[in-house]
């Protein structure tokens, strides 16, 4: 075995003993998002191909919502888009983090795994990232997303009824999760989180805005926040001392 292969095995190992935890979560939170498409008249292996290839958390609950609600194809395409947007900064992050000679198809393989999480742990790796790293961490976290959600549409039909309402609502724990750390550290974003959630409320109680699909509430809301933050509160640039 040469030195390069040595190397990747060794990231590759890494990766799966650090994608554990993350594929338990997976697992967790994409049962209860396989309970949901069920209730949105997904098949079973329908569910699973979406997370199979989505691996998206909001961007799934997203599409879903949009399926019961019976949108249209554009909104769902716009709305996951747009929901999904963040993982094109993640990527953009990552490949800083890449050898500038690294080759094209590890780029593009990278990017298929690129979730929160695994963005979390890639960005810690010290120095220049393996793509072996990530394709550990994939290997055992995508199975375990695909796997619990398949397992949350077929399995959770057939729960009682206390036992699938209390999976129901840990997937709107992750998304509390998600928001409520970053809203503890910074006062900007609770307040933001805080205008969501009164928009949100708005648009389902206020007669002329409750008539509006669930697609594009999410697509309007989204850009409008999402825009009137970035001018408002924009990001103060700092500079990076070369080491």
């Amino acid at each position: 075995m040469s030195g390069i292969e040595s190397e990747n095995k060794k990231w590759y190992k890494k990766g799966l003993k650090d994608g554990i935890p993350i594929a338990l979560g997976y697992f967790a939170v994409s049962f209860t998002l396989g309970i949901a498409a069920k209730k949105a008249g997904l098949e079973p292996w329908q569910a699973a191909i979406m997370s199979f290839a989505m691996l998206a958390s909001a961007g799934e609950f997203a599409v879903i919502t949009i399926i019961a609600s019976g949108s249209g194809y554009l909104q769902m395409f716009l709305t996951t888009l747009i929901v999904n947007l963040r993982y094109l900064l993640m990527s953009c992050s990552l490949s800083q983090k890449l050898a500038p000679d690294e080759k094209l198809y590890h780029r593009f393989l990278i990017s298929y795994s690129v979730t929160d999480e695994i963005f979390g742990i890639a960005s810690n790796v010290e120095g220049r990232l393996n793509p072996f790293y990530n394709y550990g961490a994939t290997t055992i976290a995508s199975p375990a997303w695909t796997i619990g959600t398949f397992l949350g549409a077929a399995v959770g039909a057939i729960l009682p009824g206390w036992a699938e309402s209390a999976f129901s609502v840990a997937l709107y724990g992750m998304f509390l999760a998600v928001i409520i750390p970053a809203a503890k550290k910074n006062k900007v974003i609770a307040l933001i989180v805080l205008i969501s959630f009164a928009a949100s409320f708005a648009f389902c109680k206020i007669p002329f805005l409750s008539g509006i699909s669930e697609g594009m509430k999410i697509i309007i809301l989204t850009l409008v926040i999402a825009a009137l933050a970035a001018l408002i509160f924009p990001i103060k640039e700092c500079k990076i001392k070369s080491s």
